[in-house]
């Protein structure tokens, strides 16, 4: 019989699967074993993406992570949905594999408005490729479109952004170290795919769908199938197919009517080695805006009450906030303290919560807890 569990267990399930509770096992994992559990990372927000790999990976710190995109072990691209995501670099290819066609095909009519062709699709990338080989490899956004402009091939109106989006799902350019010297080590530099992500991964279709399947319902589950489809945006009989090579690696269970899909030790935490369920109960996380705890599904109702929905993204504009998470239950937002007198609130002198209910004092010392995590984490 197929266990049933309520949202709330659910949600926590999610904490422990997606690595946000602190892990009791040992070693700890790392900055590229964070981004390999979740497979691909929403990464818009770049400070936002590396406290997201930080707070799954304990102990680190913001340089520890910034140190694996300069490594080349982690990038910034677009593999999913048509937005910069953070994966491991040698998985970024065969995802891309999967995603990159339908992805082409959604934004046609808008490529169409903005007057690019295959043409000018092939003349960027012979100029990205020849800035890239005459600037040692690496070339920020800005001087990439000043080489377009100068071609002739104008960036105004986002077709700039629309050049690089082509080239980045094409595997031509990725977004690799950072650029520590602009925008406080907030951005960049593109690279030459082909050269900097050494030893990429190549599955066939087959095996690149189960393995997204697996790492998806491992990494994020409990969830449906409607999630994964959100998540990834393929066809139906695609996440079907996939699914279907992957579930004997998975467990099952119910919510509300619905089959959620998860891993096997993530299903262990709902049996009697843990009375009262799921871990976390107790817990209360600072989650970066954009976290994969709520992007990563397109029902968010679990962790998200519908009333407190417009609190966390205003004018329901695709903005996340950064959220204060109790239990598993998004208790409000919080942002970093600027200013004498925001280093003088409290918790830990650097976050300013606004919680939409009122904490209790054992919750205000988990929060301090969390709130110290990410000062270390940031080096303040």
């Amino acid at each position: 019989m197929t266990p049933s569990l309520t949202p709330a267990k659910l949600a926590r399930l999610r904490l422990a699967a997606q690595w946000i509770l602190p892990a009791s096992s040992a070693p700890a994992p790392g900055p590229v074993d964070a981004v390999r559990r979740l497979t691909a990372l929403q990464g818009q927000d770049f400070p936002g993406a590396l406290w997201s790999i930080g707070l799954r990976a304990p102990g680190t710190t913001r340089s520890d992570v910034e140190a694996a995109f300069n490594r080349g072990e982690l990038v910034r691209s677009c593999p999913l949905r048509g937005t910069l995501h953070v994966t491991v670099a040698q998985d970024l290819g065969w995802i891309l594999s999967l995603t990159a066609e339908r992805m082409m095909a959604g934004q046609a009519a808008r490529h169409r408005q903005l007057d690019i062709t295959t043409p000018d699709v092939e003349q960027v990338r012979g100029l990205a490729l020849a800035l890239l080989e005459q600037s040692g490899g690496r070339a920020t956004r800005e001087e990439l479109f000043a080489a377009f402009e100068q071609a002739g091939q104008g960036t105004r109106a986002q077709r700039g952004y629309h050049l690089l989006f082509l080239l980045s799902l094409d595997g031509t350019l990725v977004q690799g170290p950072v650029n520590g010297s602009a925008g406080n080590g907030n951005s960049q530099f593109y690279v030459n795919s082909a050269q900097w992500i050494r030893n990429p991964r190549t599955l066939d279709r087959r095996e690149a769908l189960a393995e997204l399947a697996l790492r998806y319902f491992r990494g994020h589950g409990p969830s449906t199938v409607r999630d994964f489809q959100w998540w990834s945006k393929l066809t139906l009989a695609d996440i079907k197919a996939g699914l279907e090579y992957a579930k004997e690696q998975l467990e099952a269970v119910e919510c509300g009517g619905d089959t959620y899909w998860l891993a096997p030790e993530t299903a262990d935490l709902l049996g009697g080695s843990t009375p009262g369920g799921p871990p976390g109960a107790r817990s209360v996380l600072l989650l970066p805006g954009f976290d994969e705890y709520l992007l990563g599904y397109t029902d968010r109702s679990a962790a998200l009450a519908p009333r407190h929905a417009p609190l966390t993204v205003p004018g329901n504009n695709g903005m996340f906030k950064a959220t204060v998470v109790a239990g598993g239950q998004v208790a409000g937002t919080w942002r970093k303290a600027r200013g004498a007198a925001g280093q003088q609130r409290p918790p830990a002198g650097i976050v300013v919560p606004e919680c939409f209910t009122d904490l209790g004092p054992n919750q205000h010392k988990s929060l301090e807890k969390s709130a110290k995590a990410y000062a270390k984490f940031i080096g303040t």
